[in-house]
């Protein structure tokens, strides 16, 4: 039988009142939970910055597999899937709630906090280089100390203002490569396509819906997104249906056909060749290859 995506919800071993946690990534490899396997793909009900500190090896986000190394740094945000391969790593994940987010920022490092998480609009992936890593490796062992040894009534007002330099600085690394992190004309309208396009993908694929409800022209939409992602609006919105078919694909128990009624289309064949022109495999060898990685 076909196991599900399990959702992971957020659990602070160390205090129940906390919306943060900092865990070992080698600890983290050797665990044996009771709900899930961290060797098969999950979903994220929180967010994580991922540092790895030793040793190579690859790790899965979003159905993409990742080498990664020492100074190898992802910005996973909620929702995402991901999942991890048998390896000897280190490293450390900070995780914390989207409630910590918006509870200890101002609006403007909630909104740089949201774009950096944003894997649409930049690889969850950063490779640091030296003098990148050792400032993102201090300010993980600065968290680290509060978190695990220190631990007294000022620790966590301590580990929020640590992880508000830390955003800060991962914002800045980012910055530096891709400009569409800084202050674009069409930035905010981008960002509310793709909330649009997220909920509605599977029975709105058309570019006129999205323009309408938006209350602006196809064309400032194309122009939007070629700003943003050097890509058509449609392109776009194809992007994130095969994203959400696959998340459909392998989190349920429902047929092909039935799930490709649910994506939108009339007609099962049309899914399935629809899958195969973006994907360059069907949806049944999709779901075989995640099977057999599991």
């Amino acid at each position: 039988m076909k196991k599900e995506v399990k959702e992971i919800k957020f659990e602070n071993r160390n205090s129940t009142k906390s919306h943060v946690d900092l865990v070992l990534l080698e600890d983290l490899l050797q665990r044996k939970p009771s709900d899930h396997n961290q060797y098969d793909f999950h979903k994220l009900s929180f967010f994580v910055i991922l540092l790895h500190t030793q040793n190579e090896g690859v790790y899965n986000v979003n159905f993409i597999d990742y080498d990664f190394k020492k100074g190898s740094l992802f910005t996973l945000r909620k929702d995402n899937v991901h999942k991890f391969y048998p390896c000897e790593a280190k490293g450390m994940l900070l995780i914390f709630t989207e409630n910590f987010i918006l509870n200890n920022a101002s609006q403007s490092q909630v909104s740089k906090t949201f774009l950096l998480f944003n894997e649409m609009l930049a690889s969850p992936k950063l490779q640091l280089n030296a003098i990148e890593y050792a400032e993102i490796t201090t300010l993980f062992g600065l968290i680290k100390d509060e978190y695990f040894g220190i631990k007294d009534d000022y620790s966590l007002d301590i580990i929020k203002s640590y992880i508000q330099v830390l955003v800060a600085k991962l914002f800045r690394i980012k910055s530096k490569d891709n400009l569409v992190l800084g202050d674009q004309m069409y930035l905010s309208k981008y960002l509310r396509f793709q909330a649009l396009v997220e909920q509605h993908c599977f029975m709105q694929k058309k570019v006129t819906y999205y323009a309408k409800e938006m209350g602006v022209t196809t064309k400032t939409l194309n122009n939007v997104t070629q700003s943003i992602l050097q890509k058509t609006a449609k392109a776009f919105i194809n992007e994130i249906v095969i994203s959400q078919s696959k998340r459909l694909i392998i989190n349920s128990q429902d047929s092909l056909t039935e799930i490709a009624y649910q994506t939108g289309f009339k007609e099962p064949t049309n899914f399935f060749k629809y899958f195969r022109k973006y994907t360059g495999f069907s949806p049944s060898e999709f779901r075989a290859s995640c099977q057999a990685g599991s």
